[in-house]
């Protein structure tokens, strides 16, 4: 309420209310100056953008104002009204989607649309409703554009340059998951009527369509609205979903879009009936090696889905009555549990380690918007549906186990850490406890520091939960002090990681709890609880922990010495770890005495000061060390500090300089140390640095002009921190609590949150007296400096070298201390750099200094030097902050927001000094200088300046001074423009004066820095008009020689650079296309010159090239030279050229006419109502039939035309004789294959021009085919493809000509095929054939039907056949339905090959046979043939060997002419058959169970028990099937059927058979976990069936079923038996059966069977001790002593449970009886001999 009248006086002052401002500017100590300014800005916004929209100037005017808009969103927030906010995102939206944008441009709308959409509970669908059309043809062009593979448009980033770019691609996506909310409520069925005729599961446009669906469809909608919404599509696709079971590619889209559908609509969608099919496929996603084989289908490993999303999926499954979907959560983590475990790792473990991170965050987010989340207008979860506190702890339970186990995975703690984090956030009873318990153990262990590592790591994530009294856990906090005590000795010199969680532990903890001793209130408030009496007394443990931590951190330090840590040889800067370890140090000591009352702070500052001042360090490392200690010491309460440091540091100082010579080079180290000390202690709150203002300007004036270097920079560094400290606005304090300790009661603020509306942040603001004091000193010390250097540069008073960087020193610190009060550069500004009706200037931001004085300083151009630069740089962007240091502070708050931040309430309930930390952060970010700063004569001396030293002779000069350059050239508005002309001057080969150097300077400004801008490939005509011939045209310049390779790396990094960041630049919006035209015609003029060196000839050819559009047309010289350059003698211009023609001739393409037809009009026959798809009357008539091939000219329509240029050399036979002659060329001996971008030319040149030039290539098509030689074949290869597909619209008469050539020249071609040719052949029919109608290609298909398998010229030559026709067939899918049949009628009888290679091949041929053989919803039988019916013929062909116990393989290739009686051929086409079932698995959509289980019996006979490469063929092949047929998905129909055959095999003669059974029926079970626990009487069958196996006469069955009742008793899937209600009392059940078969006979085998029992048992927990397996483990071990295999079996158990137990065994322990131990300690310790 308080909030809401707070909002209403605001709205009523400022006639508005902002949608949502940022509520840190509220905080600033200028506040009341920036609703002005915010207002002001936006005024500004408004107006000029409206009027450079209205003006169409969106380059620059719109563009500029949009980049205004995107800063004032990071400064203000929204801080505008609803109606600005809708008009905004209208106006953006219209500008992103406007037809022909540039490409740039319209990334950059779209991201400030993204930005303005961001908030979505701030404009409802009533308030907002955006056209989805639009941004849907906008993300086809982009994203599926059909010219840029042919160099007619380029985007920006299409391929991410650097982590922190983002593609084109992204962006529109991120776009339109903005946008889809406000799609109108019609979208959705406008959006399935235009995707619906994609969904076609044999094409790749299936993927397009499913993806499209994914993105665009709103999920987010009024409930009176959802029968607009997802009711029209849910049934419909997740009948497809299930319907596939193979995971083809676009499955992963389709579950995206079900986790989004569910996570927007809790209690609103019914998965109740698809819960158990989720988990199984979500289970069978993870791609767990399961089983003895191990072995994953290629495609479950490409096709997994994306873990962010299945875990939105199962988070908003959960809850509701009777919470189904809790029930199978818990058995996928009982049944994946043991992967977490360490010691197990693989390629799965990353997808592991994410599901178990995302999964209890995606929980929390939904517990807040539940319970938490302000309302607004998006529809709610309603109650029925909410998760309940029980819901929550069950479903914490189900994730403790694995959880546990991954805090010591290999990988890292990090993703336990984050999942025990938002664990506790939910219910920290069940999470706190065994975390404690597991991190008192680690900080009593001293042998496993990586256990203490990742304990803390993880306790320092439920640090806010432990010490927050607001919870379930009240208990938590008393674990605090002995938490704190406990870390104290991982502050160890020894082990740096553990050193540094250490720090990060104690410094977590320290600033949740203010360190006060409380512990003599329990006698003043009577009213205390217990737990707060026993933290009052714990309490009086701080003072003891501050001055113990300070003790280790003397001693960390007194190691880390210079002397400790180096031999002399070596250098004494610091090592990163010091550097690491110097912060961590510092940072904690700050922490801990920031949250120290002030009786404590005293004891531990005078510790600090006595450790400082009694010894003395040396500056290097440990100095640094102590004087950051003392820094932090001394910002917590700098009164009581200075008063300490300051006058001995002066004293010593002092004294030190009047006894001792000044102007020595190596001065005593006490001064060093001392002067080192002073200037890190003076970094405190400068109000109270004024007491000692004159004897701190003494100590300056003393020791800056010293010759000793490393004094005189100690001196500097005292000159900037103290003008910092008393120039600078910052916070004072950081206290947990505002208004310090002083309360009754500290303990009561532990872990409190940060109130944002009552922060009560104490600034620092300079004061009169500060500035005055700050003005002195420069005039005093920076005065006296300046004068220095400008006698120097006028030759008055010539320094020397060293003197002149010490002046420079003196300037530069000033400069970095006092720069938030100097004035910024000033005066007027460069005009007519870029014509603009619209203004274009610059805001300045009020950044709490008002300047008053004015500091007269010069800038003049001295020598070559870094501090120059760093001064210049300092001169153009330093206001008080670093960009740098802010990204790095930005960087440094973003990971420690994540680690403390509270997601269960949200709402900013931040610690306070992480509040305290972000409003300075907002401070801070005002005061940077950013991109859009007005350019002025004085920034134009001062790049020019620059670009002198960037050309400069020395190299290090040069690259320091190009980056400060391209820093300002990225920063100030357009002053590229100003720039290029001037760098380009150095470049001209008319320069004759300019140096080598000047030279590869000015390349390097071209090339600009890894991230910045680049000059050479600008978004500006003007100024790639000047860079790229320039670029050219230094080739003719003297200065220029490629006998450097430095040099000719450079421009092929200029090259690289431009190709990878080109994009295309608009030349209707920006310029007129005279300029486009001017820039390609410089370009040519270039090439013209017979003096520029071949290297310049190709750069050039490479930037023309750049230069097609698929909006304008090249001009006639250009198609000229790309013509002519098909010839050219350079391989690399003529690939260019190749593809620059083939974009030429796509631009030249005239467009069709196209008409729209209803299949129906055309087949006469009508659709039923209702969804229809697959092979049906209506559609016969696309159908390839032999009888109704076109054959007349009526059928054929089309209108040839020439372009006169490529007309005039394609019909020039010299030319087609070289250019035919290059194309044949080999290029890279074997690595050449079938080129696409030849194949563009050829097609573009048949499409443009008819068979015009088909006379003149003929006889070249005719010679290549006939000669076998690899790069002949490839020619014709591509020469081929082009032709076919550029035939696609000739008239009849010219195509029946065309394939009465063709037919005989392909037969010749295929004839000669050879290894390295075959895949070429491949490509092309495939190529060919793509997306064709067949019977406009029937001579092709009807050549390739010819006899694939003729068998004369050997297995090579009919496999190679068979691969061509299944390219050219593969393109066709359901369309070619009869060639199918007669390639299946033509195979069959050949099934009986000897030769592996044609095997192969068949087997893949079958598959695609087959593919088409599918059961979708709303589906007719298809037309093609059926596996059914194949396998039937097959099995009655196999009937010799079905009656055989098991099958050996006595067929061998060698053996040709071998007995061709029934069981031999019978071999033969069972080993076709295999190469069948293995290439069809995982390939097809469906699998053909109950086919597939009539021909499993014979598998099973063959496969080997024994995992042994050394088997035949046919036995590898009979596993690896096995193997990929039991990780097929089930439906509960089929369950039944392998279930009986599986049953049927358990009772076959063959052990081997029996054996199989056990190891197909794990990965089985596994992969189908939650489908088969749905089917309770399918358990009991699969249960009985073990048993049975468990009792087999076969040793090896029996110890196999062991093992496999061990991992189905794992994944807790037997059912619980009747009357008992825990998985341990199932075990105990299971348990005592066992003990009977043991007791029950004396029969070996049974006896055996009971004990194997009890160890699956025992080995079904790998890593706990359930309360049932201390007994069963006493009742095994007196079986020790029983007869083999018994004796054997019992070991191994034991053996096992030692190994997998041992790592926790002090956990473990503690359920055993002192009695069990013994007997245990007995079984599992060996004798020691020596006793």
């Amino acid at each position: 309420i308080k909030k809401e009248k707070q909002l209403l006086l605001k709205a009523q002052k400022e006639g508005f209310v902002p949608q949502k401002e940022i509520v840190y500017n509220a905080l600033l100590p200028y506040t009341d100056r920036l609703d002005p300014e915010a207002d002001a800005l936006l005024a500004e916004i408004k107006a000029n953008l409206s009027r450079a929209v209205l003006l169409r100037e969106l380059w620059p005017g719109t563009a500029f104002w949009c980049r205004k808009l995107f800063s004032f969103l990071k400064l203000y927030g929204r801080r505008f009204s609803k109606d600005d906010h809708i008009l905004f995102v209208k106006l953006l939206y219209k500008l992103v989607t406007l037809p022909n944008l540039e490409p740039y441009m319209m990334q950059t709308y779209a991201r400030l649309l993204i930005q303005l959409l961001k908030k979505k509970e701030l404009l409802s669908r009533d308030d907002l409703q955006l056209p989805w059309r639009p941004l849907y043809d906008l993300y086809e062009k982009v994203v599926y554009s059909k010219t840029e593979h042919l160099g007619l448009i380029w985007f920006p980033n299409k391929v991410p340059v650097c982590l922190f770019c983002s593609s084109v691609d992204h962006i529109l996506k991120a776009l339109v998951k903005s946008c889809r909310l406000y799609f109108p409520a019609s979208s959705t069925q406008e959006m399935l009527d235009e995707w619906r005729p994609q969904l076609c599961v044999f094409d790749v446009v299936m993927q397009k369509a499913i993806s499209n669906m994914e993105l665009f469809l709103p999920t987010i909608l009024p409930v009176k609205e959802h029968g607009q919404g997802f009711q029209l599509w849910f049934d419909e696709l997740m009948n497809l979903w299930l319907s596939v079971q193979n995971q083809p590619s676009w499955e992963g889209h389709l579950v995206n879009l079900f986790a989004r559908l569910a996570n927007d609509n809790i209690g609103y969608v019914d998965w109740t009936p698809y819960i158990s099919t989720i988990f199984t496929r979500i289970l069978r996603s993870l791609n767990l090696p399961v089983g003895v084989s191990r072995m994953v289908a290629p495609r479950y490993l490409t096709n997994s889905y994306d873990p962010g999303h299945l875990v939105l999926w199962i988070t908003a499954l959960l809850g509701g009555p009777g919470n189904p979907a809790q029930k199978e959560l818990t058995c996928l983590f009982n049944s994946i549990a043991s992967f977490y475990h360490p010691s197990n790792h693989g390629r799965w473990q990353a997808r592991l380690m994410r599901l178990l991170q995302r999964l209890p965050a995606s929980v929390v987010r939904r517990v807040h918007r539940e319970r938490h989340a302000a309302p607004c207008w998006i529809t709610l979860v309603p109650e029925s549906q909410r998760l309940t506190d029980e819901d929550l702890r069950e479903f914490t339970q189900s994730l403790l186990g694995a959880a546990l186990l991954a805090m010591y995975s290999k990988t890292g703690s990090t993703d336990a850490a984050y999942a025990l984090q938002n664990l506790a956030l939910l219910t920290p009873e069940l999470i706190l406890p065994p975390v404690l318990e597991k991190t008192y153990v680690a900080m009593e262990t001293l042998t496993e520091p990586h256990t203490l590592t990742a304990t803390l790591s993880c306790m320092i994530g439920m640090a806010r939960s432990l010490v927050s009294a607001n919870n379930n856990y009240p208990e938590g906090r008393a674990h605090v002090v002995p938490l704190l005590m406990g870390s104290l000795p991982g502050v160890d010199p020894n082990d740096f990681s553990k050193c540094m969680i250490t720090f990060q532990f104690i410094a977590t903890f320290t600033t949740l709890v203010p360190l006060v001793d409380c512990s003599s209130a329990p006698s003043d408030h009577p009213e205390l609880t217990e737990i707060e009496r026993d933290l009052c007394f714990a309490s009086a443990e701080f003072e003891d922990f501050v001055l113990q931590f300070l003790d280790r951190c003397f001693a960390l330090i007194d190691s880390s010495t210079l002397e400790q840590t180096r031999d002399e040889t070596e250098t004494d800067t610091q090592t990163q770890l010091e550097s690491l370890v110097e912060l961590g140090l510092s940072s904690t000591v700050s922490t801990i005495l920031t949250q120290c009352s002030i009786q404590i702070y005293k004891v531990a500052l005078q510790k600090v000061y006595n450790f400082a001042t009694s010894n003395i360090f040396e500056t290097c490392v440990s100095g640094r060390m102590v004087a950051d200690m003392c820094r932090a010491a001394a910002k917590c309460h700098p009164s009581e500090s200075l008063r300490l440091f300051v006058p001995h540091c002066c004293s010593v100082i002092f004294n030190i300089t009047k006894s001792e010579e000044l102007n020595e080079e190596n001065l005593d180290k006490e001064l060093l140390w001392n002067l080192q000390l002073l200037s890190e202690v003076t970094r405190v709150d400068g109000q109270h640095l004024l007491k000692y203002c004159a004897e701190l300007e003494k100590v300056l004036r003393l020791c800056l002009r010293v010759q000793c270097k490393r004094a005189y920079t100690l001196a500097c560094s005292l000159l900037e921190h103290t003008l910092r400290s008393l120039s600078l606005i910052y916070p004072t304090e950081y206290r947990s609590t505002a208004g310090g300790f002083d309360t009754d009661l500290p303990i009561r603020d532990w872990g409190r949150d940060g109130d944002v509306s009552a922060l009560g942040v104490c600034w620092h603001v300079p004061s009169e007296e500060e500035q005055s004091f700050v003005f002195e000193l420069l005039q005093s010390l920076l005065k006296p400096e300046l004068r220095r250097i400008q006698e120097h540069v006028s030759g008055g008073h010539p320094m020397s070298r060293e003197e002149l960087l010490q002046s420079l020193a003196i300037v530069q610190h000033s400069l970095l201390g006092a720069g938030s009060l100097l004035r910024l550069l000033d005066g007027p500004r460069v005009s007519d750099l870029v014509p603009s009706m619209v203004k274009l200037g610059e805001i300045r931001l009020h950044i709490g200094v008002d300047y008053d004085h004015i500091l007269e300083h010069s800038e003049d151009d001295t020598k070559s030097l870094f501090v120059i630069i760093k001064i210049f740089s300092d001169l153009m962007f330093f206001r008080g902050t670093h960009k740098k240091e802010f990204d790095s502070r930005w960087k440094s708050f973003t990971l420690v927001k994540k680690s403390m931040e509270n997601r269960l309430l949200g709402r900013k309930k931040h610690i306070r000094a992480l509040l305290i930390d972000r409003v300075l952060l907002q401070h801070e970010m005002r005061k940077l200088v950013v991109e859009g700063c007005e350019y002025k004569v004085i920034h134009q001396d001062l790049l020019c300046d620059l670009l002198l030293l960037s050309t400069s002779t020395y190299s290090q000069v040069r690259s320091r001074a190009q980056n400060v350059l391209m820093t300002a050239l990225g920063t100030y508005s357009f002053s590229y423009r100003d720039i290029i002309p001037r760098v380009v001057q150095l470049l001209v080969p008319e320069h004759i004066t300019a140096s080598q150097h000047q030279f590869k300077g000015a390349l390097y400004c071209l090339l600009g820095a890894q991230s910045g801008l680049c000059l050479s490939s600008v978004r500006d005509w003007d100024g790639i008009g000047e860079v790229w011939p320039a670029l050219v045209r230094c080739g003719l310049s003297p200065t220029m020689t490629l006998e450097k390779p430095s040099i000719g790396r450079l421009l092929d990094d200029i090259i690289d650079r431009i190709h990878r960041q080109h994009e295309t630049v608009g030349i209707f919006f920006v310029v007129s296309k005279m300029k486009y035209e001017k820039l390609v015609n410089d370009l040519l003029d270039c090439l013209e010159d017979r003096d520029l060196p071949w290297k310049f000839e190709h750069m050039c050819a490479d930037l023309l090239s750049l230069l097609l559009r698929d909006d304008h047309p090249l001009p006639p010289d250009a198609v000229l030279y790309f013509t002519q350059g098909l010839v050219h003698d350079s391989i690399s211009i003529r690939k260019v050229a190749i593809l620059a023609v083939a974009g030429i001739l796509k631009q030249q393409k005239r467009p069709r006419l196209k008409i729209t037809v209803k299949p129906s009009d055309i087949s006469g026959i009508e659709d039923p109502e209702g969804v229809c798809a697959g092979d049906r009357e209506s559609n016969r008539w696309l159908q390839y039939n032999s009888s109704q091939v076109p054959l007349t000219e009526q059928q054929w329509d089309t209108q040839p035309y020439g372009e006169k240029i490529i007309y005039e050399y394609f019909t020039d036979s010299e030319f087609i004789d070289q250019l035919i002659e290059f194309l044949s060329l080999e290029e890279r001996k074997g690595k050449d294959s079938f080129n696409p971008r030849r194949f563009c030319l050829f097609k573009g040149l048949f499409r443009n021009y008819g068979d015009a030039f088909l006379p003149l290539l003929w006889p070249h098509l005719e010679s290549l085919s006939a000669d076998p030689h690899e790069s002949s074949q490839r020619c014709v290869c591509e020469i081929t493809a082009g032709l076919i597909r550029g035939s696609k619209l000739w008239s009849f008469g010219k195509v029946e000509r065309l394939w009465q050539l063709l037919c005989p020249m392909i037969r010749t071609a295929l004839a000669n095929i050879t290894v390295e040719t075959y895949t070429d052949w491949g490509t092309a029919i495939a190529t060919a054939c793509e997306g064709r109608d067949p019977r406009k290609l029937h001579w092709l298909l009807e050549l390739l039907m010819e006899s694939p398998l003729s068998g004369e010229c050997g297995s090579f030559r009919d496999a190679s056949l068979l691969y061509v026709l299944q390219g050219g067939l593969a393109q066709q899918q359901w369309r070619v339905s009869e060639l199918l049949h007669r390639l299946l009628g033509y195979l069959e009888p050949k099934l009986t090959q000897v030769y592996k290679d044609v095997r192969e091949r068949i087997g893949s041929v079958l598959t695609y046979i087959f593919m088409i053989d599918v059961a979708l919803p709303h589906t007719h039988p298809t037309s093609s043939p059926h596996v059914a019916e194949f396998v039937a013929r097959v099995l009655d062909r196999l009937k010799p060997l079905t009656s055989e116990p098991e099958i050996h393989n006595h067929v061998h290739e060698e053996n040709t002419q071998g007995s061709n009686d029934e069981r031999t051929q019978a071999v033969k086409l069972l080993k076709t058959v295999l190469k069948w079932l293995m290439a069809s698995a995982g390939r097809t959509f469906t699998t053909p169970v109950q086919q597939q289980l009539q021909l499993l019996p014979l598998l099973f006979k063959i496969a080997p028990v024994e995992i042994d490469e050394s088997y035949d063929e046919m036995k590898q092949d009979a596993r690896t099937c096995l193997s990929l047929m039991s990780q097929g998905l089930l439906y509960p129909e089929h369950v039944p059927l392998v279930l009986a055959a599986l049953e049927e095999m358990a009772v076959n003669r063959s052990w081997h058979a029996r054996f199989s059974v056990l190891t197909y029926l794990q990965i089985m079970v596994f992969y189908n976990l939650f489908t088969l626990l749905s089917l309770p009487k399918e358990v009991l069958r699969l249960k009985a069936m073990v048993m049975q196996l468990l009792l087999d006469e076969q040793l090896e069955v029996r110890d196999m079923a062991g093992t496999t009742l061990s991992g189905l008793l794992q994944c807790h899937f037997f059912p619980l038996d009747c009357g008992l209600h825990s998985e341990l009392q199932t075990s105990v059940n299971l348990c005592a059966l066992f003990l009977r078969m043991m007791s029950l006979v004396s029969d070996l085998v049974r006896r055996h069977a009971g004990v194997l029992g009890l160890s699956a048992c025992i080995l079904s927990s790998p890593y706990d001790v359930p309360d049932w397996m201390p007994q069963i483990l006493m009742e095994l071990s007196e079986h020790l002593n029983d007869p083999q295999p018994i004796e054997m079996t019992v070991k191994k158990t034991l053996s096992e449970f030692r190994r997998t137990h041992h790592d926790n065994w002090q956990e473990h322990r503690q359920s055993f009886t002192d009695d069990q131990l013994l007997v245990l300690t007995d079984l599992l310790v060996s004798p020691c001999y020596y006793a």
